[in-house]
């Protein structure tokens, strides 16, 4: 008598990530559709033999979306939109490897990685010059008002100028690589009168200035690494007469008057003389003629 016994794989293991906890570096400039973990990196085994079905979802609130796995039975991990360093700089992604599809009946055995991306940050943004406001809390650009200062006519300033609202500073705005800074004029410097600290950004004189003329100096600053990367600052520098005195008012007191009920921007008229508006006036023996 032959017997023909036939054994039936039962669904009793289950799936095997051979990595189950992964780690990887991703830069912030990476091109979308990049892969980011391998394929051979990534794929489960199971001892019955089963097809793996795989699941990939984020843990870290707003970090959804941008990365994906190329299909239902391909577990590679690709960046499906570009990243920005200011907006996360970590997140944690669970692959589920499944033996039976999703919603199915049988019975079904998982397994779990968990995948650590650490993104860092890359060299995109150029030189902001100090100090400077985000434009509508876009992290990516930081206005930045022109500098201005004054010399002496006839005079040689032997110290740094000082200027408006500070020093000409600037930063490397991608600060976890903080690139050294290049200071230098490329324009408005008539007659070379004045030099840039290429290392400070400090302003200083080279020679006298014998005419009232106001400059309009353009700044550079450069990454010391890349010269593509660069920014352009105004500094607006006023030649006037060397102030000896301070001003004064013509009056230690001045004395107005107005009624009850007056309109806003009506005048204050003097007091004694309600058809003269009060005007109360300063001179500096500097300026005579102002």
């Amino acid at each position: 008598l032959e017997i023909i016994v036939t054994i039936l794989n039962l669904n009793d293991n289950d799936p095997q990530f051979q990595q189950p906890n992964l780690t990887r570096s991703v830069r912030e400039d990476t091109e979308v559709n990049a892969t980011i973990v391998a394929r051979e990196d990534l794929t489960a085994t199971d001892a019955d033999l089963d097809i793996i079905y795989y699941e990939l979802t984020a843990t870290v609130q707003g970090t959804d979306g941008y990365f994906a796995i190329k299909g239902v039975n391909n577990p590679e991990i690709y960046l499906q939109k570009a990243l920005d360093y200011d907006k996360f700089q970590s997140t944690r992604l669970l692959l589920y490897a499944r033996d039976r599809p999703v919603g199915s009946a049988d019975l079904t055995r998982t397994a779990t990685a968990t995948i650590t991306l650490l993104i860092t940050q890359a060299d995109t943004r150029a030189p902001w010059f100090l100090p400077c406001a985000l434009l509508h809390n876009d992290t990516s650009v930081c206005i930045s008002s022109p500098y201005s200062g004054i010399v002496n006519i006839s005079e040689l300033a032997v110290e740094p100028l000082t200027l408006r609202p500070g020093p000409i500073y600037a930063v490397d705005p991608d600060y976890t690589i903080n690139e050294k800074i290049v200071y230098s004029i490329v324009g408005g410097n008539t007659d070379e009168v004045f030099s840039v600290d290429a290392d400070t950004g400090n302003l200083t004189m080279n020679k006298i200035v014998t005419s009232p003329d106001s400059f309009l100096l353009q700044v550079m600053a450069t990454q010391a690494n890349n010269v593509r990367k660069y920014s352009v600052a105004t500094v607006e520098i006023k030649v006037i007469n060397k102030s000896l005195y301070p001003p004064h008012f013509e009056t230690g007191l001045y004395s107005g008057t107005v009624v009850v009920g007056l309109a806003p921007r009506s005048f204050v008229f003097q007091a004694g003389d309600p058809s003269t508006p009060l005007t109360i006036t300063a001179a500096d023996e500097d300026f005579p003629d102002v």
